[in-house]
């Protein structure tokens, strides 16, 4: 991913809100599934991550082993994610709803 397109990302990214949280349990089955669905939908999600600094790194860690899955940006305890759809939906993907790539 080059610099220009994680700019894009970042300025769409920044309206956003969390759609996924990761909490003291950290990546389950569920969250993980959870996570795959928003993807699919939304392409670019915000995930909120409690914890101290370690268990948070860990989850970006894990974030990171998705398939096709990019970390735009970490900023304390959220982490913007992106993941093209094969199939966008232009009424769920914000990067469709915001016209910018």
């Amino acid at each position: 991913m080059n610099g220009k397109l994680k700019k894009k990302l970042r300025t769409i990214g920044h309206g956003l809100k969390a759609v996924v949280t990761v909490a003291g349990n950290g990546l389950s089955e569920n969250v993980i599934a959870e996570l795959n669905r928003a993807l699919d939908d939304h392409e670019l999600i915000k995930v909120k991550m409690f914890g101290d600094k370690a268990e948070r790194a860990d989850v970006v860690a894990s974030l990171k082993d998705i398939p096709d899955t990019a970390i735009v940006q970490v900023v304390g305890g959220m982490v913007l994610v992106y993941r093209a759809s094969r199939e966008p939906n232009p009424l769920l993907s914000n990067i469709a709803r915001a016209n910018v790539l």
